[in-house]
């Protein structure tokens, strides 16, 4: 039995720095109105805006996509939208293919992306433009993002008999 696992984080250098940025307002912002001689702001109500600001900043960090194929079919969860894993068996996947898009052209960025254009579908992605294209037997679509792509394609290989 062959098995395909992938785990999946916001990691990128250009959003560690775009983030660090948006930090940096907010935080002035708030330390200039408690530094002030004639603040109405408590320490107490400063220190709980600054950890406010920090942990909505830093919850990105927590999101992760997680993707298995083995011979059930493929699964996949983006946590914390997922809190369970959701499963696709083979018998309801119609095509799997691996193919490069543009995430922000056909998906508008990254992360889960619903789309109203029947013929996209729906994406998971955390970064990069390769994923694993499925059309599924219902006619919806699935794009679920990789950094994998030569393991994937050897996996789609191994049970590309279950999807027909």
């Amino acid at each position: 039995m062959k098995v395909f696992k992938e785990e999946q984080r916001f990691r990128q250098v250009w959003l560690m720095v775009l983030l660090g940025f948006s930090l940096l307002v907010p935080i002035a912002l708030i330390t200039n109105e408690y530094l002030k001689e004639n603040t109405t702001l408590s320490t107490n109500e400063f220190a709980g805006t600054i950890i406010g600001i920090i942990a909505s900043v830093l919850f990105i960090f927590l999101f992760k996509l997680t993707t298995r194929i083995d011979e059930k079919g493929i699964h996949y969860q983006f946590f914390p939208f997922h809190f369970s894993t959701k499963t696709l068996l083979w018998s309801e996947i119609e095509l799997a293919e691996i193919r490069t898009y543009d995430p922000i052209g056909e998906y508008g960025g990254w992360g889960l992306r619903y789309s109203f254009n029947k013929k996209k579908g729906n994406a998971v992605n955390v970064s990069g433009d390769i994923g694993i294209q499925l059309t599924l037997t219902s006619g919806k679509k699935l794009l679920i993002g990789t950094q994998k792509k030569e393991a994937v394609t050897s996996i789609l290989k191994t049970y590309k008999l279950k999807q027909s």
